[in-house]
């Protein structure tokens, strides 16, 4: 199962670090921005399962970055958890309003603050757009992908991937126009193949483009950061 993947918005370094070291403890993918700046810029070209965001950062604050984050239509979904030092009533109400869905204040129990997110994580309905559900099917530009059968049809004529490659293709198939990292798709795969590096990833894309032949064109590279199906 892949491990969910969580934003920590923390300009604390001491917070930050315990934060990251309870929730990686607790099974989930970690990346920290330290600004509210930093936090949109990685939304803007990753995806991410939810967010862990302090209230008063530098630059944008937390108010600022959650009415950011729910005007965008590619993150508005996210589920947002604010940490913060401020527990009036006004502060906690303000926070909701913009959008958050929990309050969390300093000084805090790393185990309530996972309880929360996974709470957080299990209310977020997974995104199927395209997706016939009685079938199954995942229907992109000329490709049918049936996750239970491991199956693929381009034009309606199947094609035989390997186990790595299945995972790549659904992985991108799910979430057209979501740009995913190399580490990101690492971490979908690890469980076929453990050598799984950076560089192998770029040569599993390659071999899986051309075995989709003119459907594989749909496959782009991001540069400097990954790949994506086109939408």
């Amino acid at each position: 199962m892949k491990k969910p993947s969580i934003l920590v918005v923390e300009d604390d370094t001491d917070i930050q670090q315990l934060v990251s070291y309870n929730l990686i403890k607790s099974g989930f993918n970690v990346t920290c921005a330290d600004t509210g700046e930093e936090a949109l810029q990685l939304l803007g070209r990753e995806l991410f399962d939810a967010m862990v965001l302090d209230l008063m950062l530098p630059g944008k604050d937390g108010n600022e970055v959650c009415r950011a984050v729910r005007n965008q239509e590619s993150t508005r979904a996210i589920p947002i958890i604010m940490l913060t030092a401020k527990s009036e009533e006004d502060d906690i109400v303000s926070g909701l309003e913009c959008g958050a869905d929990d309050y969390v204040t300093k000084p805090f129990s790393p185990r309530v603050l996972i309880a929360r997110l996974e709470a957080a994580l299990r209310r977020t309905p997974e995104q199927q757009s395209d997706i016939d559900d009685a079938a199954g099917v995942i229907i992109r530009h000329g490709m049918e992908i049936h996750p239970g059968r491991h199956e693929v049809r381009v034009n309606g004529e199947e094609v035989h991937l390997t186990a790595s490659e299945f995972t790549i293709l659904e992985l991108l198939a799910n979430r057209p126009g979501w740009v995913f990292s190399r580490q990101q798709i690492i971490d979908q795969v690890r469980g076929y193949d453990y050598s799984i590096t950076p560089r192998a990833v770029d040569v599993q894309i390659f071999g899986l483009r051309k075995k989709l032949g003119s459907c594989g064109s749909c496959i782009e590279t991001v540069r400097g950061i990954g790949y994506r199906i086109r939408e």
